[in-house]
């Protein structure tokens, strides 16, 4: 069994959106989905690139995705990198996929000059807490995640 974890390419839009969408389904939340393609190609690969994506493969076949972009700790004085999705499809769990994902994306934030690496984890996926904690991780229980969104982001923008 080999792994391979290789960066995304134009030609990946149509996998990386299955796989958002096969994230999504595991998540218990697939109609909350609306990306596309032309939106991913924008934001992946477009003029002004604010995210970015590896592919990980066993024996050549894409199997799973992190998609990640850069944030700035002003306490540290230092970009941090964010984990937005790590997913392997569930046929493939174990056999190191989701290892080899996290470790190339400590790689590219150190490679970055990082001072951190963070993400948000479903306080039900049991699995996927074993496994981050297994590498290292901790939880910061201190800290809530905020949000807006579409309706509440419209009125927060347009307050002014």
């Amino acid at each position: 069994m080999s792994i391979t974890i290789r960066p995304s390419t134009r030609a990946d839009l149509p996998l990386i959106l299955q796989l958002i969408r096969e994230l999504a389904e595991y998540e218990r939340d697939p109609g909350a989905v609306v990306a596309t393609e032309a939106l991913l190609e924008r934001h992946l690969f477009g003029e002004s690139p604010v995210a970015s994506c590896v592919i990980g493969e066993l024996d050549g076949q894409p199997q799973g995705f992190a998609l990640y972009f850069f944030n700035f700790s002003t306490w540290l004085g230092r970009p941090g990198l964010y984990l937005e999705d790590l997913f392997v499809r569930p046929a493939v769990r174990g056999r190191g996929l989701g290892k080899a994902l996290l470790l190339r994306l400590a790689t590219i934030a150190r490679e970055r000059g990082c001072g951190r690496m963070e993400w948000a984890v479903l306080d039900w996926n049991k699995p996927a807490i074993e496994f981050y904690e297994s590498m290292g991780a901790r939880p910061l229980s201190e800290w809530t995640i905020y949000r807006l969104t579409g309706e509440t982001l419209d009125r927060a923008a347009y307050a002014s």
